[in-house]
């Protein structure tokens, strides 16, 4: 009975291990094959590793400053992304980009996300964006809808924060509002739009 009943068990863990390997091979490896995998790594290696990411990509470098809390100036590369992107120099034959843009936030809210951090990228996003459409006429209604999510975002995030943080960053968000008018395709009255829903004045 014991000996049936172990040559099950046995027999099962081999089919478990086979369809482990099936699926190892035919899909895509997951961060639970990356855990497994670092396993492996001593402390030597594993930091060798994490050397090798940071030399890989500015992005990774930036994300580890942010996380680690290093350098005077954490948002400065994210900043510096969003520039590059949203608002490129079209001379030199950049092209614009919202989405990778945008993404700079994205990777800053994985890297650390502070609110107050967040909301400096968002309105500086909607800075740019400003600065970019009153230099140069484009006519990208994904361009400016974009704006328009990005000055909601940003109010939602500075509503967030301690009472005694947003002054500032409302007042740029208040100057935001009223270059909008020159810039057509309805943004002042989406962003004013947006203004009251958050302060009702």
């Amino acid at each position: 009975m014991y000996l049936g009943q172990a040559g099950k068990l046995a027999h099962k863990i081999i089919i478990e291990r086979f369809v482990a390997v099936v699926r190892s091979k035919n899909a895509s490896p997951t961060w639970s094959d990356v855990r497994t995998a670092l396993l492996d790594f001593d402390r030597a290696g594993l930091r060798g590793l994490v050397q090798d990411l940071y030399t890989a990509s500015k992005d990774n470098q930036a994300f580890l400053h942010a996380r680690l809390g290093l350098g005077h100036d954490q948002l400065r590369p994210f900043k510096a992304s969003i520039s590059r992107w949203i608002s490129p120099d079209l001379m030199k034959g950049q092209p614009i980009s919202v989405s990778k843009a945008k993404k700079a936030i994205v990777d800053y809210k994985k890297a650390i996300g502070r609110p107050n951090g967040m909301a400096e990228l968002s309105i500086f996003y909607c800075e740019e964006a400003f600065g970019f459409l009153e230099s140069c006429s484009i006519e990208d209604e994904s361009y400016f809808a974009a704006l328009i999510r990005v000055y909601g975002r940003s109010l939602e995030l500075v509503s967030s924060l301690p009472p005694s943080e947003r002054t500032t960053y409302l007042e740029r968000l208040d100057k935001l509002r009223s270059r909008g008018r020159h810039i057509g395709w309805g943004v002042e009255e989406e962003l004013n739009s947006l203004w009251y829903e958050h302060h009702g004045e």
